[in-house]
């Protein structure tokens, strides 16, 4: 199975769901290197509040870039450039928050999602981002929660990190 890429949405889907956060999108030609992309190949880019992308940068990659922006403090945001970095539980609040603006694009779903990271290979102690997401991850939710970052009803609060 192949992973979901942003040439499998709409153009301006990722740059809608985003924009409440002060992300840009910046597609980049294609096989062109993708300015502060840690990993290399087709994954995203972060500079500064530039989310770097082509169109076969997988979706969850995309997401998962623009949730650590969200997620970190405001001192790392200001200096940001390709290594996001921060600590376990910010991580795992990023895996969760992806999964929960994954469901915010009708043509990615949660569902969609949770499958693109086990076939990227995320790797989660229970096995699966499914088994993680729906037994283990209430650390991570609670994280978010604290942050501003969720509604305790599992929607996004559409704010940065406070």
């Amino acid at each position: 199975m192949t992973v979901l890429t942003c040439n499998d949405l709409p153009r301006e889907a990722l740059t809608t769901l985003l924009r409440p956060y002060g992300l840009e999108c910046k597609l980049v030609d294609p096989m062109e290197a993708i300015p502060g992309s840690f990993w290399g190949d087709s994954e995203a880019g972060l500079v500064e509040n530039i989310l770097y992308l082509r169109l076969d940068t997988p979706v969850h990659s995309a997401l998962h870039e623009a949730c650590h922006y969200i997620c970190m403090d405001g001192q790392r945001r200001d200096t940001l450039h390709t290594d996001a970095g921060g600590g376990y539980d910010e991580e795992n609040g990023v895996c969760y928050l992806q999964i929960l603006l994954a469901g915010q694009l009708d043509e990615m779903g949660i569902m969609r999602m949770l499958t693109d990271m086990d076939t990227w290979g995320y790797s989660f102690r229970l096995g699966s981002a499914r088994r993680w997401y729906e037994e283990d991850a209430d650390d991570a939710r609670q994280w978010l929660i604290g942050y501003g970052l969720i509604k305790p009803d599992n929607t996004p609060s559409w704010c940065l990190r406070r």
